[in-house]
């Protein structure tokens, strides 16, 4: 165990460390959500895919996972609401309904679990975080490729082939970096 797995206290996330107040809370559900929507502009598109490569889902889970379930899940519903009022910050500056918007009611979902596994330490050592990032990828994909399936009116198959598959790749490289960035930033706060 490392550290500071083994001194901070049970049922903390790293937004936890801050000193508390409904100030700190609203900041914090602000930035996560700022966050969200500045990484979705981080957007390649994959050829044959209606869903591009992008920075989101990596910002979405690093907000569940570094300010907890309750905090994370409003800063993605926040960044889903105001995505679909019209503020251009879902993937590449788009807003509104798209054959995508089923991987971001998944991030939603994700950070609730990730942020809760959080607060039980996965977000303390390398291979619980690879674990929980892994989980919160798999909440996306459950949730994102059969809502792509329907909103592009595709066969199931077909929306695995361009709404997964293509993605493994990218995502693994996520988790990676997850994996060293979350554990790293306990260590510091421990000091």
């Amino acid at each position: 165990m490392s550290t500071a797995a083994a001194s901070a206290s049970p049922g903390q996330v790293l937004a936890d460390l801050l000193p508390a107040s409904r100030v700190r809370d609203v900041a914090l559900v602000l930035g996560g959500a700022a966050l969200t929507g500045l990484a979705a502009q981080i957007s390649v598109p994959v050829p044959g895919s209606p869903v591009p490569v992008t920075g989101q889902t990596f910002a979405a889970l690093l907000v569940g996972t570094s300010l907890g379930a309750r905090r994370g899940v409003s800063a993605l519903v926040l960044y889903a609401l105001a995505g679909l009022a019209g503020v251009p910050w879902f993937a590449g500056g788009a807003s509104g309904l798209s054959v995508s918007f089923g991987y971001i009611l998944g991030m939603i979902l994700a950070s609730a679990a990730v942020g809760a596994l959080a607060r039980r330490g996965a977000d303390r050592t390398v291979w619980r975080t690879a674990g929980a990032m892994l989980i919160g990828e798999a909440i996306i994909y459950a949730v994102g490729v059969p809502y792509l399936a329907y909103a592009a009116d595709i066969p199931f198959s077909t929306a695995v082939s361009v709404g997964l598959t293509p993605f493994l790749i990218g995502d693994a490289v996520k988790a990676l970096l997850a994996m060293g960035l979350l554990p790293t930033a306990w260590k510091f706060a421990d000091r």
